[in-house]
């Protein structure tokens, strides 16, 4: 059988010959003429350069194999290609919330965030899609939001240039520490649009951590076979490293195969929480372990509600995930392919997460843990109950859901018969009614509220 490290060269190969020929589209000409400078040769049609395995060999090789995101206490935690995973929440354009889908609004952002605050498994807060607010304003108004809410790590969801600038003003507003991210996704094949690429060129200089998202459709945007889709991704996302670094020598980069997905051939929906997602969420990790850089991927469902669909299709996509080593993992709440998220499924998401944690960690054969002689001094027919080690060891050993149902039958119906999803919903709401401890200084409050202003006035 053949090695990880055999597959994944397979895979780079063939990312390399597609980035030789035909090439990939750089649409923004200060990149276009940085990428030939730099050694790069023009493609055959407007815009589309050949990117030789030298540039990115060399660029590859300015990336830190560690990327540090902090939390606003100083500390948060570092990614890399052999961590720990980290789990994010979501970006989105609708709320699911009282058994309705409705535009995912700024009062939703203060709220979601003061539940994600909450749930102890979820390290970074991603930005929404703001319906209320002007779309090149929604990454700024998002983040000044995110940041009086919650000291986690924040994950911006760009809209704008404009955007962009008041990003990198707010990075400096709040903390010296790399306490933001962003990413940007190639519109493929083999194209990186003038907004991703005047994103990435607004906020470089800045040591702002960058998810470098390659996103095929199989069957649409790429070949329909899972490795012909990740050869198309990995060349999207090599051409997009080697920007950054051309843009910035040694930002941070991270690997993200893990959007890819496949077309429902019946329905032309793009599927994000099927087997073949947790596929490429194995490669796009197997491919961060092959370059020394962390790697990202979603866990998602098509499902419409927090439902049995939705549970199967993420309990399966978190512990896949983890499996493979995906070093960030996000869609905590995340419904309906992507577009809408919940506040009870990110409820449902968060034990999720701690079930995969608990069978991760495994049991230990310490002779504390074997507990010989407490089974000796307990006897034949006696009881663990009353022993001081079980109530030394029992919070620790046993995992201990907050969601799930442990309780007998009539206890289940005196409550009126709850499903989880309602339970979860309720324990949301208590969540995002509790309110948040303040994350900023006045002085920080009023230059966010300039900077988001300016960007709201040049509209």
């Amino acid at each position: 059988m053949e090695s990880e490290h055999d597959r994944a060269t397979v895979i780079h190969e063939a990312a390399l010959g597609l980035l030789s020929d035909p090439g990939v589209r750089l649409e923004h000409q200060t990149v276009l003429r940085l990428a030939l400078r730099a050694g790069a040769y023009p493609g055959r049609d407007a815009g589309v350069v050949r990117i030789p395995p030298e540039l990115v060999d060399e660029c590859l090789g300015m990336c830190p194999g560690t990327v540090r995101l902090s939390d606003r206490a100083g500390a948060g935690h570092a990614l890399s290609a052999d961590c720990e995973p980290s789990f994010w929440s979501c970006p989105g354009l609708y709320m699911r919330h009282d058994g309705s889908r409705r535009p995912f609004t700024s009062g939703d952002m203060a709220d979601m965030t003061r539940l994600l605050d909450r749930l102890e498994h979820v390290s970074v807060v991603f930005g929404m899609s703001l319906d209320d607010i002007p779309p090149a304003a929604r990454d700024v108004v998002g983040l000044s939001i995110i940041a009086r809410t919650t000291r986690k790590h924040a994950r911006v969801l760009c809209f704008s240039p404009e955007g962009a600038h008041a990003i990198v003003e707010a990075r400096h507003v709040v903390s010296p520490d790399p306490w933001l991210s962003l990413g940007f996704t190639a519109h493929g094949p083999l194209r990186w649009t003038r907004l991703a690429l005047d994103i990435f060129a607004r906020t470089a200089g800045h040591g702002i951590p960058v998810t470098v998202n390659g996103e095929p459709m199989a069957g649409a945007s790429s070949p329909v076979t899972i490795a012909g889709a990740a050869a198309v991704g990995g060349a999207e996302i090599l051409a997009g490293i080697v920007v950054n670094q051309l843009l910035e020598p040694g930002r941070p980069c991270i690997y993200n195969l893990g959007l890819a997905h496949t077309m429902d051939m019946r329905t032309a929906i793009a599927v994000t929480g099927g087997p073949e997602n947790a596929l490429f969420a194995q490669i796009s990790s197997m491919m961060g372990r092959y370059y020394g850089l962390p790697s990202a991927s979603w866990v998602s469902t098509e499902a419409m509600t927090p439902d049995a669909q939705a549970g199967l299709e993420k309990a399966f996509g978190y512990q896949t995930h983890v499996d493979a080593g995906v070093s960030a993992i996000w869609g905590v709440g995340q419904l309906e392919s992507e577009l809408t998220v919940s506040p009870a499924q990110a409820v449902i998401d968060n034990e999720i997460i701690g079930h995969v944690l608990r069978y991760r960690r495994g049991y230990d054969l310490t002779e504390d843990a074997m507990a010989s002689e407490v089974t000796r001094s307990v006897g034949i027919g006696g009881s663990f109950l009353d022993r001081d080690h079980t109530f030394e060891q029992f919070r620790t050993e046993l995992h201990e859901p907050h969601a799930l149902w442990r309780d007998r039958h009539a206890a289940w119906t005196a409550n009126g018969s709850p499903p989880l999803a309602r339970r979860a919903e309720d324990i949301a709401d208590g969540l995002m009614r509790e309110p948040a401890e303040p994350c900023l200084d006045d002085h920080q409050v009023a230059e966010l509220d300039k900077i988001s202003a300016a960007v709201l006035r040049g509209i």
